[in-house]
Formats: C-alpha cells, structure tokens, sequence
C-alpha cells in the first residue's frame, strides 16, 4: 500500500490525442522525467494521489466499478460497508457517500428514466440486482431467475454486471460468477429470456465467465449486446435477443467490462497472461473495428496478420493492480477502481491535448 502511494505521489503519464474524433483540448507540454503509458495517440498521465480519502471514516475494499451521473459527479461502488457507494467530483473531492448493506457489491450500471437516473448494483453476496435511485433508496430488486428452470436455488445466481438498453429500457444481467447466463428483463425487472450457460470448452453460444455485458449503440441501425468471455480472453457480439453474431479474441486480457465512450470501446484486463499474473492487469483501448489501438500499462498491441499478440502487463511502469473498471469523462480523463489491490483508491489518468 505505502509503495503504491509512493508511485502515486512520485510518478506520472502523458496522454495524447482524444478518445473521440475530434480534438478540442489544449495540449499541456510533458515535463522533463514523466513516465508515458499508453500506445500511440492513446497515452496518459497519472494524477498523483487523486479520491484518496482517510480510511478512518471512508474505507473501500476493492472498488468495482464507477458511473457519472447528469450533473458530473462520480459514484464508484465498493464492497465496503461502511460507504459501499462514494461519490466524488472530478477533482478527487468527497462529496457523498451512503450505503451499508452491499457486502457483494460488484456492478454499477447508470441509466436514465423519464428524466430521473437511477443505478443498477449488483450484490454477489445478496444474489440480487438492486435497483436505486441516486441517494440510496431501493426501488426494486430482481431475485435468481426461477423463471429460467435452470436455477434450483438462489445461491446458484452471482450477478456481475447489467446493461440497460435506451429505447425501451430493457436490464441484461450477467451472471458470470453463476450459471453464465445473460438474462433479459423488461425495465420493471420482469423476466423475458435467457440465453448462454457455462462451458469448459470453447462454445460460441457458451461462457466461461461472463463477468460484463453492454449494449452496443454505435451503430444506430444495428444494436447489439457484447458479452465477456473473460476466461477465454474474448468479447462475444449477440443480438439484443441472444443470437450469436461473432468473436473478437484478445489473447492474453482477461476483460472485465467493455465500456462504451464515443466511437471506442474502454475495458479493464484484471490480469494478464503471463508467469506473474497475480498483481498484473491493464487498460485496453478498442477501435470501431474491435481493434486494440493503446494498452496503458500493458504491453503494444501487435497484429500480425490481423491477428493481435499475446499481450501481457508492463514491467516497467507497474501502475496497475488488477483493474476492474474502467471509465472516461467528458475531457477524456480516465478512472480505474481495482479489485485486490490493497484497499486502493481509484486511480485517474489524466488526458494531454
């Protein structure tokens, strides 16, 4: 913990050019000494000691995920019981916290309804998904999937993540630490479908480990869902009804969450695939294309073929401790909580030019 603060305190990353398409920021020139993460026009700097609070009164545990409501503000979820949901502003500042009775809390997903958002959390300890409003207060809950007939008992169901579909409002929860299935609900939390399952083997229909799901809305004539394959180092692409379409490979990344930021998608590799995985972990930057454009804190993307290279954590600039989430503002700064990393704050990237 006092070695990675530190790194905090003493280091710090240049980024380069904006995740969007066009580039309205001004550049800040680097200084002499900092230490560059990231791959092409995709590079980073780390704010020194950004959320960290006294962990007297705001204590986190792993930090799980993170969302940005209408008016700015930050809520990052952790499993900590005293303040499972911290909220802060961009600068790193305080500004709420509530929640004590999350102790699985893993997922947060924020979504929009008839003006007013609302958060997703889902518990893997409580075997729920719960639905609140932005103080705290539960609106509703969705219990294991009995609907299913696949589930025999509400333990058999560990939520991970869920996603929310804008137009109609639809909940696609994945449960990636249980059965591997994606169930879809309506937006009042009733059952609709179910598709997936756990395989050992490679199945295109099938996971091992479905730990995140998102709707995809980049392509405004075609929505789909991407579901993580993380224990096969994959992102698989469905219809919003659970067809299959295709596969994208990422040999080495253990992808937690695809998180979607303008014409790019962001995800969180908690690990990677290499002899001293426990401690790794790095942050992927993915084209329209599902290409791997910049790995901050891992090691270049390198396609050979069209085939992307086993890629592994950066020794050298040991920034990371299995990243869970991963998430960009409005001036293309990024936020990453991390789980297993020694009751660790969020770390910010802050972007260059």
């Amino acid at each position: 913990m006092n070695s990675r603060r530190d790194f905090l305190k003493n280091s710090s990353v240049l980024i380069g050019t904006s995740l969007l398409t066009n580039n309205t920021m001004k550049k800040i020139a680097p200084k002499a000494g900092e230490i560059t993460l990231g791959h092409g026009s995709f590079t980073y700097k780390v704010v020194p000691n950004w959320g960290m609070l006294d962990a007297g009164k705001n204590p986190v545990n792993d930090c799980h995920e993170m969302v940005e409501d209408a008016k700015g503000r930050l809520f990052m979820l952790t499993n900590e019981v005293k303040n499972n949901v911290l909220i802060y502003d961009k600068s790193g500042k305080l500004l709420d916290s509530w929640g004590h009775s999350y102790p699985g809390a893993h997922g947060l997903t924020i979504l929009n309804e008839g003006g007013e958002q609302f958060l997703l959390i889902c518990d893997n300890t409580r075997h729920q998904v719960i639905k609140t409003d932005l103080k705290g207060r539960e609106i509703f809950k969705i219990d294991y999937p009995k609907e299913t007939g696949v589930y025999e008992h509400p333990h058999q169901f560990v939520p991970t993540e869920t996603a929310v579909n804008p137009k109609n409002g639809d909940i696609y929860v994945a449960d990636g630490y249980g059965a591997n299935y994606i169930i879809q609900y309506n937006s009042k939390g009733q059952y609709i479908r179910h598709f997936g399952g756990y395989s050992s083997v490679y199945d295109d229909n099938k996971f091992n480990c479905c730990h995140g799901v998102l709707v995809d809305t980049r392509d405004p004539n075609n929505w789909t869902l991407l579901v993580t394959d993380r224990v096969n180092n994959s992102l698989k692409r469905f219809t919003l009804d659970g067809k299959f379409i295709t596969r994208y490979h990422y040999p080495g990344s253990f992808i937690c969450r695809p998180v979607l930021h303008g014409d790019y998608i962001l995800a969180a590799c908690f690990r990677s695939t290499d002899a001293s995985w426990a401690g790794s972990g790095y942050i992927q930057i993915l084209d329209k294309n599902m290409k791997v454009v910049s790995t901050p804190g891992g090691s270049e993307p390198i396609y050979k073929n069209g085939v992307l290279q086993k890629q592994v954590k950066d020794d050298e600039h040991k920034v990371f401790i299995h990243p869970h989430d991963v998430y960009a503002d409005s001036d293309e700064n990024i936020y990453v909580p991390q789980w297993a990393s020694g009751k660790t704050y969020p770390i910010k990237l802050e972007r260059i030019g």
